[in-house]
């Protein structure tokens, strides 16, 4: 049960759930928030996530980059805890329940076939997303793309699909906010490259930082976390109402010790803390986001 936990890697799980929360809060300002399709969202998320952590722990065994000279935490296929054939069947186990439980999320919250079909296919994209990242001939996280994937799906998918599935309509300036937790997990995963860049470059894997160096990277990192935080600022601006929207500045501090923690420290292990530091910087942004906004919109009610 320990190793599972391990490949489970329970740490990740608050980065995602923060899109979800955001798009719940989002709901909730416009007095659209429903708690049943809420915790189908996270139930689903959390499915999600875990599959894509088990495929990435057999994935990087099975082309290379967990090996004897990475630096970064031990995976469990790669030092034998588990077998690939029993991490194989896991991955299997968590497909379906994936499947089940998004399914279950689209019978609650859809009332069309148009848009119970258009849902089915962001699904079966979620799906196929986490399982290739770093299985098969050739995982797109190899190519260096997995940035996008994230934006993509812990940004936009994330904040806006929740938010479509309880208010039935989307706004454009939503996209502020989904921007946000984007670009803060993309930061997140920026590390976790950064941390393992020399393994990478080994294994032939060409993530952001082994393609930018370990100095371009950095000043990525530090871009991500700036452009996160003006789309944040710009937001509250364009839909100002009450002081209140600002309380996610109690963020900003801990997101200047993240982007100044990379320029400082070189070894993956004064790395490695940071990446839990940055998906609890981004869930607190998520929290006091939220919270500020609703309290805004109380105050004029």
């Amino acid at each position: 049960m320990k190793s599972w936990l391990k490949a489970f890697r329970l740490r990740t799980l608050p980065l995602a759930l923060a899109g979800i929360m955001m798009g719940a809060f989002l709901a909730g300002v416009h007095g659209k928030f429903s708690g049943a399709i809420t915790l189908l969202c996270v139930l689903t998320a959390t499915c999600l996530q875990i599959l894509s952590n088990l495929a990435n722990d057999y994935g990087d065994t099975q082309n290379g980059a967990d090996h004897a000279k990475r630096e970064g935490p031990s995976r469990t296929v790669q030092t034998g805890e588990i077998s690939m054939q029993a991490m194989l069947r896991a991955i299997g186990i968590f497909v379906i329940l994936s499947i089940l439980s998004g399914l279950g999320l689209l019978y609650v919250a859809i009332d069309s076939w148009q848009t119970f079909g258009v849902f089915v296919g962001l699904g079966a994209f979620s799906l196929v997303a986490a399982i290739t990242y770093t299985m098969g001939k050739k995982p797109y996280g190899y190519a260096g793309l997995g940035d996008i994937s994230v934006l993509l799906f812990f940004g936009f998918v994330s904040v806006l699909g929740t938010f479509y599935l309880q208010a039935k309509a989307l706004q454009i300036g939503l996209v502020l906010p989904a921007l946000s937790c984007g670009l803060f997990s993309v930061a997140v995963l920026n590390l976790n490259n950064i941390r393992d860049i020399e393994s990478d470059r080994l294994a032939g894997k060409f993530s952001v930082p082994v393609r930018l160096g370990r100095e371009y990277a950095t000043y990525y990192h530090q871009a991500l976390l700036l452009l996160g935080v003006l789309c944040a600022v710009s937001y509250t601006i364009f839909f100002y109402q009450h002081w209140s929207q600002g309380l996610f500045v109690v963020a900003f501090p801990f997101m200047w010790q993240n982007a100044r923690a990379v320029s400082l420290y070189k070894q993956p292990q004064q790395i490695d803390p940071y990446l839990k530091h940055m998906a609890l910087t981004t869930l607190l942004f998520v929290l006091t986001f939220g919270i500020g906004n609703l309290l805004a919109v109380n105050v004029f009610v």
